[in-house]
């Protein structure tokens, strides 16, 4: 391969799915002003990913073709551009990539000085790239609870946490555990050890009537809900919550706004919160620092070879991993 040349993984237009990223060499980019050039030890795929690739945020999303997707990265600083203050050459660091651009399935990429926090020996690329957009969405929706709070002070909350195997959710479960909190959580029935593992103090399968219902199997109605799931109506949370109980939604479609909004207007004390995350550097570094003391865990549920990302895409857009999906070059 030549010098100024790179492998990476694009498509050039919407639709397709897995079979329609193409492995091509493409030039490393130069970093500009503010800006680093890693290269990268391994990406995080998150649904949104393969979401713009299917249209979801047309015309919005991709801001050009080709494409190449993957925000969440760890990797070694090799080159810093014009006004960057705080990094240099050699440094480990973990970034999110603007999606309005991405880049993460490739060998190099371009982050912003002001999405970069430093990686510590104690936590690996891996672990690193499998937190931010998943991790932050977790801290963000928990943030959103009444009551919650990270230092364990204050009144318990009753939590349920929807599909909590998931990326965001073993997050979730995690950081919940770090506050005063009852956890209710859902999963498939071949996760509910895991997620009872990560703190959970009850696991439900949501293919059982219960699960399917959201009850507590101890009588509780819940004060919120971090949901991380898709397709389950409004009339399944709400017999289910207090007297002011919230759905915190992350993944919210045009339904759940409308929710939100109907919700609103009528002065429910019952609430569904849309969540939409905005990566902030200081709350990465947060999260790292958790990674770091060993109070928070990254769950990986596979790792592939940047020549295999098709497969990472595949089994992203399938729904069931348990964990994130590592990509590594």
């Amino acid at each position: 391969m030549a010098e100024n040349l790179m492998h990476a993984v694009q498509y050039s237009n919407y639709g397709g799915g897995a079979a329609a990223l193409k492995h091509v060499e493409v030039s490393i980019p130069i970093p500009k002003q503010d800006e680093v050039l890693l290269k990268l030890e391994a990406t995080s795929l998150n649904p949104i990913d393969w979401k713009i690739q299917k249209g979801v945020v047309w015309p919005f999303l991709p801001r050009r073709f080709p494409h190449i997707p993957g925000t969440d990265v760890a990797g070694e600083i090799i080159k810093v551009g014009p006004g960057v203050k705080n990094y240099k050459a050699g440094d480990k660091v973990v970034a999110v990539l603007w999606q309005q651009n991405g880049g993460g399935l490739a060998e190099f990429a371009v982050a912003k000085e002001s999405l970069t926090v430093a990686r510590p020996p104690e936590v690996s690329a891996a672990e690193g790239a499998a937190l931010p957009i998943a991790g932050l969405a977790a801290y963000e929706a928990l943030m959103q609870a009444s009551g919650f709070k990270l230092d364990g002070s204050g009144q318990q909350v009753n939590l349920l946490i929807t599909a909590a195997s998931g990326g965001v959710g073993q997050y979730a479960v995690q950081l919940a555990k770090l506050g005063n909190t009852h956890v209710t959580a859902t999963c498939g029935a071949r996760n509910m050890d895991q997620v009872k593992n990560l703190g959970a103090d009850e696991v439900l399968d949501y293919k059982t009537p219960d699960g399917a219902a959201l009850k507590s199997p101890s009588g509780r109605k819940y004060d919120a809900v971090i949901h991380c799931a898709t397709g389950i109506p409004w009339s399944t949370f709400e017999p289910n919550l207090s007297a002011n109980g919230k759905v915190i939604d992350i993944t919210p479609g045009p339904r759940a706004f409308m929710t939100f909004a109907l919700k609103k207007l009528t002065f429910s004390k019952k609430q569904l919160v849309p969540v939409l995350v905005i990566p902030k550097k200081e709350k990465l570094h947060y999260l790292i620092k958790l990674l770091k003391e060993g109070k928070l865990k990254a769950v990986i549920d596979s790792k592939h070879p940047l020549s295999k990302a098709e497969d990472a895409w595949a089994k992203s857009i399938d729904g069931h991993a348990t964990g994130k999906i590592i990509v590594e070059p």
